[in-house]
């Protein structure tokens, strides 16, 4: 099979991207610029997919690929505003809860905005405060939506990529309890990840449950963790309890204390949720410690309006936010500028 120039280029991107995401990844998972090198291998390895096995030479294969990303990007607020709807009757109408619905119908005015733009005519539209209002609305929402969309693909990818050997300590960071004093279902599924690799290094893990004792907590965190550790049969004299933490930096720093004073081991790693793991690494990096995470499964349903509120935790830190702001001019203020001058 004879391969075109294009075909060429997109398979060397490809390969590029793939490459510097694999090496990003193994060697350092707290770098964000992963989660763009991502996007980008699946970008080009979608286009390398059909320009090998398209074969309808009647549909070109760029209208195939626009099809695919217009198809997605009027998917995307329909299954956002939908997970809001389940949140809200699921959990309750917080606004940690509808996060996903309020930016589910965010993306969609944005996309009804670009959608104007573009098929009222751009060029008679060009020099209105309505063109320049919708053109910079939907190029708005357009650049965040590809922000988060790298955001969410590494979120989901990350705690896939497990690491083996043989761990010395697993911090497992704890979140608010049931009731005041029962473990909640967010809060197993991390203990069970971290039974799983204590029961794999034939119980030899010490295991240091952390954290502290919420306003409308009866009990620590770690008390109850401990419980549940027991309960599965965790050996007692494994456990190492750190119950004063009240966020997750002070997770890592007071555990290491802890572990300092224990004398334990130092290949140590830390137990999470899926969509926490990132910033935890990230964290612990900016404290300077070296560790591997695991993420332990929520429900599907959770996982959106949990995975915005890291997307913000992340991105209002100060180089993050400078980067996407310099983006954002770059990609968006810029042209409108250079459109409308």
């Amino acid at each position: 099979m004879m391969l075109n120039p294009a075909t060429i280029v997109l398979a060397i991107l490809f390969v590029i991207c793939l490459a510097a995401f694999l090496f990003g990844v193994y060697r350092r998972p707290y770098v964000l610029a992963n989660s763009i090198l991502l996007q980008l291998t699946l970008f080009f390895g979608i286009f390398v997919f059909l320009f090998l096995f398209w074969t309808d030479a009647s549909v070109p294969i760029m209208i195939v690929g626009a099809v695919c990303v217009i198809l997605f990007l009027l998917l995307a607020p329909v299954m956002l505003i939908w997970n809001g709807i389940v949140m809200m009757r699921r959990e309750s109408g917080k606004l940690a809860n509808i996060l996903s619905l309020l930016l589910g119908l965010v993306i969609g005015l944005g996309e009804v905005a670009l959608a104007v733009y573009v098929f009222s005519g751009a060029t008679t539209l060009k020099a209105s405060v309505k063109g320049v209002f919708l053109a910079f609305f939907g190029m708005s929402v357009a650049y965040f939506s590809v922000l988060m969309l790298s955001f969410v693909l590494y979120m989901l990818l990350l705690p896939l990529i497990r690491r083996t050997g043989r761990y010395d300590t697993l911090i497992i960071h704890g979140c608010a309890l049931i009731h005041g004093n029962k473990v909640s279902r967010i809060l197993a599924a991390r203990l069970d990840t971290a039974i799983s690799l204590y029961r794999a290094n034939d119980g030899r893990t010490v295991l240091i449950p952390s954290g502290g004792q919420g306003d409308d907590e009866t009990v620590t965190e770690a008390s109850a963790m401990r419980g549940y550790l027991l309960e599965h049969g965790v050996s007692p004299d494994k456990i190492l309890l750190e119950d004063k933490s009240r966020s997750t930096e002070e997770n890592l720093r007071l555990s290491r204390k802890l572990m300092e004073e224990h004398g334990c081991g130092e290949r140590m790693g830390l137990v999470t949720s899926n969509y926490h793991l990132y910033r935890c690494l990230l964290i612990a990096h900016d404290m300077g410690i070296r560790c591997h995470g695991f993420g332990g499964r929520v429900a599907a349903y959770y996982w959106p309006s949990a995975v915005i509120r890291e997307f913000v935790a992340v991105y209002t830190r100060r180089f993050y936010l400078i980067t996407a702001l310099l983006g954002y001019v770059l990609t968006v203020i810029l042209p409108l500028i250079l459109l409308n001058i």
